[in-house]
């Protein structure tokens, strides 16, 4: 209803949702069209989108999670890296992009870079504040069991964190999938930014109003799957 509204409101710049529907079941009916690299359907801009999130969100993964652990088992590396963590976190990621672009040479590295760089800190900061809100009795255990720091990691430490971490995680991929986007936009290539892009320059509203529900379905889809994760292998408070 306030979409119709805003529609008659604008004089037609905006489509009404019944034109916007009838867009929507003439992209859908072929989304893995393939016109030339620039001309796709909107099935590879998204798994373009996804490959470079994946890519780059796995990479703060396998970085993020050990240097979190570190930094909350120890004392003198949180002091150490906090005054970094506390200058770098506040940058916006797509400031980093120039930088990726001036190192990697290409558009396709320097938006992995990017998602990278945005979603390392997420789980650097809660793993490590999961690792220190371990109660001190479990280390006290440990210590009078002498057990190995390995298995300190492995039996004490792992279990207890893993709610904290898997919030990072989930925090850290909301913040991949909305980088991306605004990403693309900047450097071209397949992907739903440029197609959203694309579709502006082409003044082509009704698919850009598509690629924002696409968007934000696909976001959420993202999201359940980290909440089923999370349910299957964390603790009960976890799935409240």
């Amino acid at each position: 209803m306030i979409w119709q509204i805003v529609s008659v409101a604008t004089g037609g710049s905006i489509p009404t949702p019944k034109d916007t529907a009838a867009q929507a079941v003439s992209v859908f009916s072929d989304p893995f069209y393939r016109n030339g690299p620039n001309d796709q359907g909107v099935g590879w801009n998204v798994l373009s989108s996804l490959q470079r999130v994946a890519m780059g969100f796995g990479l703060a993964a396998l970085v993020g999670i050990p240097v979190g652990f570190a930094i909350g088992r120890f004392a003198f590396l949180s002091r150490m890296c906090n005054p970094l963590i506390s200058l770098l976190r506040p940058v916006s990621p797509l400031a980093w992009l120039p930088i990726g672009l001036l190192v990697f040479k290409g558009a396709n590295p320097a938006a992995i870079w990017t998602i990278f760089i945005c979603s390392i800190w997420p789980m650097v900061i809660n793993t490590a504040v999961g690792v220190q809100r371990v109660p001190q009795d479990y280390m006290n255990v440990a210590r009078v069991l002498d057990l190995s720091e390995w298995k300190i990691l492995t039996r004490i430490l792992f279990p207890a964190v893993l709610p904290y971490m898997l919030t990072g995680v989930r925090l850290a991929v909301g913040t991949a999938w909305l980088v991306i986007v605004a990403a693309e936009m900047l450097t071209g290539g397949v992907g739903i930014g440029f197609w959203v892009w694309d579709e502006w320059n082409n003044l082509n509203v009704k698919n850009i109003i598509i690629a924002i529900f696409v968007i934000g379905i696909v976001g959420l889809l993202l999201e359940m799957a980290l909440v089923k994760l999370a349910t299957a292998f964390t603790f009960e408070e976890v799935k409240s």
